[in-house]
């Protein structure tokens, strides 16, 4: 506990202090995000906040961390280094897409196949236990590709990625430290250090972004820790003191909000006959903004829905898989319809009320 301690301590202090220091080198060379379009912040802002995070996050670990965790650990920190890289260039020179997703292959592949953390089967999923070493891989590859791009395009609002990674990190880091998984412990509560500094910059009003360079990072080094927390509590000993029943299930509730709303947008742009990868503004934070919301107000009720639906897992998980996973999608799909249904009631609402203004 006090290794886990020290490395969110550090990397909170590091992180708080590192921040100011990036705002002021981007702004004296006028490297900023302009509004416009998509985005909704109204003030040109730095965007690379991530450099602050992936610092404090490293220092804290290579400080902290044992030595034996550094070896186990170090095809992992390299891929981190990777998905930083990539998120800098991004954020300074905007890259293809189909370069982003080559560099996501090239970092899952390294996890995978150098440090063997894989979805090893469908943990009773539709009654499915083992699967093929090749459709373990290429379903571990796959889910960290959605994990790492939703959480990115959750990036779209003060506070939002931000909060929404302390939540997980907190969740997946108390667990690991229950179930004497110490460095994935430690790589979790070095995040919620630094996502906790950086938030004193990133809440409403907003004095930096964390750009690309730390929604790919944090988004890539979430993926991980879900992995190895399903693949990890489903082979617990049944008698262990802290194994859920239901890892997968558990496992979505913590990600829900990325992974939900990347799958809603994909979905209601396909109905509308448009590529799932165009830019637009139905997301959930831009639904709640529509109804009148700040940035932070949205943040909140997102973190708290976030926070409910965990409960709610939590409390079921004596359920297994099998039910507790509809269960979670049929929760979000009310609260989505509910939610758009609001949101057209409000826009019909004002519409009339525009036209009751200009008949008086």
């Amino acid at each position: 506990m006090p290794q886990t301690l020290a490395s969110l301590i550090t990397s909170f202090i590091l992180t708080f202090l590192l921040t100011p220091l990036v705002i002021g080198f981007f702004r004296k060379r006028n490297i900023m995000d302009i509004p416009g379009g998509r985005k909704i912040h109204t003030g040109d802002t730095p965007s690379m906040g991530g450099i602050a995070i992936f610092i404090g996050v490293m220092l804290a670990l290579l400080i902290w961390m044992p030595l034996p965790g550094l070896q186990r650990f170090k095809f992992f920190y390299g891929a981190m280094g990777i998905m930083f890289v990539v998120g800098l260039r991004d954020d300074l020179v905007p890259v293809r897409p189909m370069v982003k997703l080559a560099a996501q292959l090239l970092c899952a592949c390294m996890v995978v196949f150098l440090m063997d953390i894989r979805l090893m089967s469908l943990y009773g999923f539709f009654s499915v236990e083992e699967i093929p070493y090749g459709v373990s891989v290429v379903l571990t590859v796959f889910t960290f590709i959605v994990i790492t791009n939703s959480f990115n395009l959750i990036d779209g609002l003060d506070g939002l990625a931000s909060s929404i990674g302390v939540v997980a990190f907190f969740v997946f880091g108390i667990y690991f430290f229950l179930v004497g998984q110490i460095y994935f412990s430690m790589v979790c509560f070095g995040f919620i250090g630094a996502l906790i500094a950086f938030l004193n910059f990133n809440w409403e009003p907003s004095r930096i972004f964390m750009g690309d360079t730390g929604a790919l990072l944090i988004g890539f080094v979430l993926a991980v820790v879900t992995i190895k927390f399903i693949d990890f509590n489903h082979y617990l000993l049944d008698t262990a003191p802290f194994k859920l029943n239901s890892s997968v299930g558990v496992a979505i509730s913590i990600i829900i909000i990325p992974l939900f709303d990347t799958l809603r947008v994909f979905i209601s742009r396909a109905m509308k006959r448009r590529s799932p990868f165009s830019p637009d503004k139905t997301h959930l934070h831009h639904l709640l903004m529509r109804l009148g919301y700040s940035h932070s107000q949205t943040t909140l009720i997102m973190i708290a829905t976030n926070i409910v639906i965990i409960g709610v897992a939590l409390a079921l998980d004596f359920l297994g898989d099998n039910l507790l996973v509809p269960i979670i999608v049929l929760i979000c799909v009310i609260l989505s319809i509910s939610l758009d249904n609001i949101v057209k009631a409000a826009i019909a609402k004002k519409k009339r009320d525009v036209k009751r203004f200009r008949r008086d």
